[in-house]
């Protein structure tokens, strides 16, 4: 992923910049359109220089005059351009009309579309549909992307891969897999989530040379977290620092069969920094569980009696890995919530929440979109259908912080703007990730962060040291252990 900016925007949310870039700064449609095609020939010449035979399938709405004035354009570089077009043109638009004239203007035609055409372009151009498309694709525009996908020419797809849906990242019905998507004006939420990262490809923007004031007219409605924005959280530390200033770290889980669960949250956190980390599980695995990680201190916690004494003598707690539903798991998880204390909520922890739905304000919930099903008691279909909405709803019904894992991890608090990681990779589909990461949070909480600061930062090196352990040896056997050194590495800016 290129250097993108920090700030996300609906679909209309960036018609409204185009229409502030219009109303305040005298910046036309047609301007815009000009300044689009320049930037996607821009693209087109560095990251495929070799590039001469370009393929350019328009629609009628702006996005394909963005692509007819690319268009023209090219053909005044001297590359080979064909057109076509997707729809019939009297359904243009003002503006795309008249770039429809202009590239008419260098004396080449609009074909068109029809099949088996496509393969002898050295790069296709997508400007079939834009960031306002809400409906699925039929007809020949899904012939056409069916087309598009069977080969293996590289693709540009200019502001959004044809059939996503700008703002949740939805995959229309058929959808454009891009090699590479170069964004406009306002770099849209929807391209990072959902199904978007599997069409994207690599995703680069352009403010199309506006005024950097007209950001300050409209609020984000989401905002990418980075470990850039967040470092002064992780300023060294004093020469004079102890464990007793960073905190003490209580997980709690482990239910018959499941110890590694805990384990890995407790390793987590303590390499994220937390002074004493411990871990409150049942007595057959207390003796074993810090063999090869002695710095843990485990005890054995048979009932709630047990557990109080732990609870008083920590300063955050990370619930719900390898807990379990039975009776052990469930006393535990009542008796941990009724405290004070800033809270993780995750795995078997989250489902028997879901059971009894609270509302708190000093936890912060972690469920993947399974999870989050259940505690919206709806299909993780609809969940996953957007996504956006979905964490905002967590948040609202539950209070804390909603941490709605997968691609395009999403935390929101219930202010604008969400965050969204753009870290991670497929890799991560393994057993205990979701582990390190509660762990992870519990260590940041455990430290003073606030919960908002600690979820972010918390999603940010997990996502970023899963991306540094794959980068090393790959994202097939990617093990949630691997993540450790580079958890470390990141917690003390040394990448």
């Amino acid at each position: 992923m290129l250097s993108l900016p920090f700030n996300l925007y609906t679909a209309a949310q960036t018609r409204e910049l185009d229409h502030i870039a219009f109303q305040q700064h005298g910046i036309t449609a047609a301007t815009l359109m000009e300044r689009a095609g320049a930037a996607a020939l821009s693209t087109i010449t560095t990251y495929w220089p070799q590039a001469q035979r370009i393929q350019i399938i328009c629609g009628t709405g702006n996005n394909g005059g963005d692509g007819f004035e690319l268009a023209r354009q090219a053909v005044k570089a001297e590359l080979h351009v064909v057109v076509y077009l997707i729809g019939d043109k009297n359904n243009f638009t003002t503006d795309t009309a008249a770039a429809y004239e202009a590239f008419i203007e260098t004396g080449k035609e609009v074909q068109s579309f029809h099949t088996d055409t496509l393969h002898s372009a050295d790069i296709i151009v997508d400007a079939m549909f834009g960031t306002g498309l809400n409906r699925e694709i039929i007809g020949v525009a899904q012939t056409a992307i069916e087309e598009i996908n069977s080969l293996p020419t590289p693709v540009l797809a200019l502001d959004i891969p044809s059939g996503i849906h700008a703002d949740t990242g939805v995959a229309l019905g058929a959808a454009v897999k891009a090699s590479m998507t170069i964004n406009f004006i306002g770099l849209n939420q929807g391209l990072f989530t959902g199904e978007a990262p599997d069409y994207c490809g690599d995703i680069c923007f352009d403010s199309l040379q506006v005024s950097s004031a007209i950001y300050n007219e409209i609020a984000p409605v989401a905002r990418r977290i980075s470990l850039e924005r967040d470092a002064e959280k992780l300023a060294p530390r004093k020469r004079t620092g102890h464990k007793g200033l960073y905190g003490h770290l209580l997980i709690i889980g482990g239910d018959h069969g499941m110890p590694g669960a805990a384990r890995l949250a407790a390793e987590a956190g303590a390499r994220v920094g937390s002074g004493l980390t411990s871990i409150a599980t049942r007595s057959e695995h207390a003796p074993s569980l810090n063999i090869t990680r002695p710095e843990l201190m485990c005890y054995d916690v048979e009932s709630v009696q047990d557990l109080q004494p732990l609870i008083k003598r920590c300063n955050a707690i990370t619930i719900g890995p390898g807990l379990g539903q039975a009776d052990w798991g469930q006393a535990l998880f009542k008796h941990a919530i009724e405290t004070n204390l800033p809270l993780v909520v995750d795995a078997d922890a989250l489902n028997l929440l879901s059971l009894n739905p609270l509302h708190h304000e000093h936890w912060i919930l972690t469920p993947h979109p399974g999870e989050a099903s259940r505690l919206l008691n709806c299909s993780s279909e609809e969940v996953q259908a957007d996504r956006f909405a979905a964490v905002a709803a967590l948040q609202q019904q539950y209070g804390g912080i909603a941490i709605l894992k997968g691609a395009g991890t999403l935390i929101s608090n219930g202010q604008a703007p969400t965050g969204l990681s753009t870290f991670g990779n497929p890799g991560m589909g393994s057993g205990g990730m979701g582990d390190v990461l509660a762990g992870t949070i519990g260590g940041l909480l455990a430290q003073g962060l606030t919960p908002m600061d600690a979820a972010c930062l918390g999603v940010t090196l997990h996502g970023m040291a899963a991306d540094k352990a794959a980068t090393e040896d790959g994202e097939r056997g990617l093990l949630a252990s691997d993540l450790m050194p580079h958890l470390r590495k990141l917690a003390n800016l040394i990448y």
